[in-house]
Parts: C-alpha cells; structure tokens; sequence
C-alpha cells in the first residue's frame, strides 16, 4: 500500500456459509484504495456487500482470498489484531447494541479502560470527546434516556476518545430521523475537516454522500462505481438501474430535463433553486 493510504484491499474475496455447505459468495475481488483524511461514502442495496468490506477493513471479519492492509498493517496478522482495531473504529446501525455502560461518562471510559489509559488522560480524553459531539452536559445521564441521535453521538464519543485513524459508520444513520441523521452526518464532517479523521460512511441515503470527496457504489460484491460525488450522481439512469436512488436536486434535474428542461447539474437542493430562480427571471 502507498503511503498516503490509510486502508487498502487486494484482490479480496469473501463468502457466508450457506445451506448444505455452499457458500454465499459476497465480495468478489475487490481492490480498493482509501487515502489517510478522506471522505468516502459507500452506497449499495442490501446484499451488494457493503457491510461485509466495513467489517474487513475493521477485522471483525477476514478475507478468504486477497488482503487487507490498515495502515501497513495485515488483518490477518493476529498480533496486530487489537492495534489495527485502535486505528479503525466502527459505529453500528443500532447504538444499543454499541453503548454498555451505565451512564454516558461510564461508556465513553470502557474502551480507555480497555486499553489501560490513566485516570489522569482519561479524566482529560473524556471530556474533550463529549464537547466535541455536543453531549457533555448529559455526562451522567443514564443512556437509554437518550435520543436515538444522541445515542449515536455517544457512540461516535466512545470510539473518538480511543483516537482512531479511522471511523467507520456501518449504517449508523438508518435508524435515526432526519434530525437525528442530519447531527450524526454534521459531526462526521466535522471530525474529518477538523481532526483529519477519515471517514468511510457505509450508507443507503444519497443525500449522505454529496458533501465527500469519494463515493463507491457496491453491486453483486464488486466495485461498480469509484469517484467523486459529482462524477457518480450524474449516471442516474444506471444507478437507478440497480435499485439506488439519487439525491433530490439530481433526480429533479434528471426528471426536468427529460421534459426539455435543461438546468446545470447540481447536487445541492438550494443551488437548484438558484438555477431555477435564474431560469424563471428569464422567461
């Protein structure tokens, strides 16, 4: 892998076990790049495997065939096990299955705890996290009183004080409201902008990926699309094709021009509207 990557997948080939000893093939040699500070979203159906390349870049899962190297690091090496884990954090869909301790302080220590960080550095690492993600004023709020986008903020807070090289959010919208889906994807882009985190967004809103510098649209376990979001969103047609939809300003577009309505692409709803207005003012 070069240097400016942070996670690189070779050739990788994965598969479920399935009845009568077959085996339900999921990724089907995937080679990917993903560079240290990036935005990346992942789009795709479910059972395009998108969920199955979060969890091996994480090494909850390894690959049948191929590799996969974090940070220089090989998944399969079992010493590096727990240091490629504290490189890439993971967030999952449901936040209760992710949150265990009995307050919000308590959960965002465990995993310091884990790793054996002094009070002193933790007391510090605590506080930080929860002024970042906006939650230090429930700092002794027991979480199931919490929202489910709060939830999700304490367990963005709890990978975040681990300081990792990585946060991958494996769906961690998909459960939320758009209030809460919008905070959520907010302090992503902050986390990146701000503390270079890199961020890989395993996601199904389109809406998600348009502010990143990087989508991937998975199909039937391979790589279909690779490319900033304004080079994706412009194949409408074959995203739409395989069962994806497009951000709104972009299916609008798409619709309006297939009326004789021309307009710039865009993926912004309010530059659409801007688009719109001038269209108007000229006619």
């Amino acid at each position: 892998m070069e240097k400016t990557d942070l996670l690189a997948l070779e050739n990788v080939f994965f598969a479920y076990p399935g009845q009568e000893g077959q085996r339900i093939k999921v990724l089907k040699g995937v080679d990917l790049r993903l560079e240290k500070g990036s935005f990346v979203t992942v789009l795709g159906h479910n059972g395009s495997g998108k969920s199955t390349l979060a969890k091996l870049m994480n090494a909850l899962l390894l690959p049948e065939e191929g590799s996969v190297w974090v940070n220089g690091m090989n998944t399969r090496d079992e010493a590096m096990l727990w240091e490629i884990r504290r490189h890439v954090g993971m967030v999952f869909q449901n936040p209760d299955n992710q949150i265990v301790g009995a307050t919000v302080e308590d959960d965002v220590a465990f995993g310091l705890e884990n790793m054996g960080v002094d009070p002193a550095e933790m007391r510090q690492r605590i506080d930080q996290v929860l002024r970042a993600v906006e939650m230090e004023q429930y700092l002794q709020v027991q979480p199931h009183r919490l929202s489910g986008g709060q939830k999700q903020r304490v367990a963005i807070a709890g990978i975040m004080a681990m300081r990792p090289s990585a946060i991958i959010l494996d769906e961690a919208t998909a459960m939320l409201d758009p209030k809460g889906r919008q905070e959520v994807m907010q302090l992503a882009h902050q986390l990146n902008r701000e503390e270079g985190v890199t961020i890989i967004n395993i996601t199904h809103f389109p809406e998600e990926a348009i502010d990143g510098d990087r989508v991937i649209v998975m199909e039937n376990g391979n790589v279909l699309m690779d490319g900033h979001p304004r080079e994706v969103f412009r194949q409408v047609e074959q995203l739409q094709r395989i069962g994806l939809d497009v951000p709104f300003a972009v299916r609008l577009r798409h619709e309006l021009a297939a009326r004789g309505i021309e307009l710039p692409f865009c993926l912004h709803q309010e530059e659409l509207v801007e688009h719109l207005c001038r269209l108007l003012s000229t006619r």
